[in-house]
């Protein structure tokens, strides 16, 4: 099969019914699909499979270590996550919180807020709010904020 006629197999996948997704899963697979399973998933579970079918899967060594991963084994010294946010000098935030537009400026090192300088964003979240807040998380910066 050439990587044309794939591309094009795999891009007509998206005109498929649900059934005929979960018929191509159970080819793929030799099992059902999980119960609740969204089209897209199907459709880019049964689109891995077609490529790996024609250019081959993982290494043996990367299958281990996703799995290791996905059970949390060296979970602490072999997955960093960087989750710090960096805002730069010149960068304005805004946010709206109970009807008030606040806005900050970051600086060298620092925010300005209402004319006070602060460390950090959490500070700034704090003194708005009146509640311990993640400041990025706050200001929208950072996943599960409400901005």
């Amino acid at each position: 099969m050439t990587v044309a006629k794939l591309e094009r197999e795999i891009a007509a996948l998206s005109d498929l019914s649900r059934a005929e997704l979960i018929e191509r899963w159970r080819g793929h697979y030799r099992s059902a699909p999980p119960k609740g399973i969204s089209r897209s998933l199907l459709i880019r579970a049964v689109a891995y499979e077609m490529q790996v079918r024609r250019f081959g899967g993982l290494r043996p060594a990367t299958e281990r270590r996703l799995r290791q991963i996905a059970d949390g084994v060296g979970a602490r010294n072999n997955c960093v996550r960087d989750t710090a946010v960096v805002v730069r000098p010149g960068a304005r935030l805004i946010r709206e919180w109970h009807g008030v537009v606040h806005v900050v400026d970051a600086i060298d090192g620092a925010f300005l807020w209402n004319g006070q300088r602060y460390r950090s964003l959490s500070a700034i979240a704090r003194a708005i709010t009146g509640a311990r807040w993640s400041g990025p998380r706050f200001f929208g910066l950072a996943p599960g904020g409400s901005p």
